[in-house]
């Protein structure tokens, strides 16, 4: 069985307890700093950096955080479209022989038409996704490549380019990919990793790691492909406690902001499916796990809401049917990375023995309730 991984989210679009304001805490170093810590303090393994209009540029981001961090690998959102790739792949393989191996890559075709349409980008999103998949070839041929490289593709051609520094991880960083359509998993199949899937049904998610498993296969991976779970997670000392701060979150979320979510997203799949459920199940998929914040966030709103052995339950039963990456957010961003350290870690480690380094005694956080002097 594969090890146990868990990633944690840089909040580079601010942080907030309340989605009518979502803001409440902008954007800072200070802030940023205070998230990493307590991330590494947890023993997250990686660092999901965004990409949207709202957020901070991730690629400085990432490298700024990287340099204030110990151990903690930066999951950096890329899109197809934004960067030439001849230098994505430069920039990619800098980072991790100056980071000492501490990157991988987010692929994302963009959730938001509106937005890539503002920002220039003059492809849709079918051919975005086929502008990501050569992008994704023509960067590991320049890092697995001795000598000059020559590539023929739809997008882009390369003549006897050359390619400095080679990445520190051989053969190359590791990718991810979420995406509900069966292009993205077509992408994924051929290159990823890991395979990240927004909250949805157990039965629902064994399906789809069934259906990419069998792509896979075509390309000789069905062994090598892995699955997780992108979701948010909101643990407190008791079930009406983390129930209470859960509506707070979209207690004052206005109709414009539900009517935002609903049309600018639409043409993404994933997008859909969450809003999907809500619509079939209401507040609630399954136990503890609540789609109240898909009216006020797009992409990743199915969140874990319980006390700690409820939120270690709702983890565990993706874990039992095959996922072994958990890329987790929650509010405020410090504080929750210092609760799931605390209380639901230690419960997984038990759960799964061996499959969890555990954390060395030095980095557990303070006794106490996070947050709380």
């Amino acid at each position: 069985m594969r090890e146990l991984e868990f990633g944690w989210f840089l909040p580079t679009n601010g942080d907030t307890l309340d989605y009518a304001e979502p803001q409440q805490i902008p954007q800072s170093i200070e802030h940023f700093d205070k998230v990493m810590t307590a991330a590494e303090a947890a023993g997250f393994s990686y660092m999901l950096v965004p990409v949207s209009s709202f957020c901070w540029e991730a690629w400085i981001s990432s490298a700024i955080m990287v340099s204030r961090s110990k151990s903690i690998t930066m999951l950096v959102a890329a899109r197809p479209g934004y960067i030439n790739p001849v230098m994505m792949a430069r920039m990619i393989a800098t980072f991790d022989q100056l980071s000492g191996g501490r990157i991988a890559i987010n692929l994302i075709a963009g959730q938001n038409e509106t937005e890539t349409i503002a920002e220039g980008i003059p492809y849709g999103k079918e051919e975005r996704y086929d502008l990501m998949e050569e992008q994704v070839r023509l960067m590991k041929a320049a890092w697995t490549t001795d000598g000059p490289v020559h590539f023929s593709g739809k997008f882009q051609s390369l003549s006897g380019a050359k390619f400095e520094p080679k990445p520190r991880q051989k053969p190359y960083p590791k990718f991810y990919l979420g995406g509900g359509s069966r292009q993205a998993w077509e992408i994924s199949a051929a290159h990823s990793d890991v395979h990240l899937f927004w909250g949805d049904t157990t039965d629902r998610i064994s399906e789809n790691m069934s259906a990419i498993r069998s792509i896979a296969a075509e390309h000789g991976r069905q062994d090598e492909i892995g699955f997780g779970m992108r979701l948010q997670i909101l643990c407190r000392e008791t079930e009406e406690e983390a129930w209470d701060v859960a509506r707070k979150l979209v207690a004052d979320v206005t109709a414009e902001q539900e009517r935002v979510i609903k049309t600018e997203y639409a043409r993404s799949e994933a997008n859909q499916r969450v809003q999907q459920l809500a619509r079939d199940y209401g507040d609630l998929i399954a136990p503890n796990l609540w789609t109240g914040l898909t009216k006020a966030r797009p992409g990743a709103g199915i969140v874990i809401v319980g006390n700690p052995e409820q939120c270690a339950e709702t983890i565990q039963r993706y874990i039992d049917i095959g996922c072994h990456s958990f890329c987790l957010s929650g509010y405020l961003h410090h504080e929750e990375a210092e609760r799931f350290g605390k209380w639901v870690r230690p419960l997984l480690e038990k759960q799964n023995p061996g499959r969890i380094a555990p954390l060395e005694p030095a980095s557990c956080p303070s006794e106490g309730h996070p947050g709380r002097p």
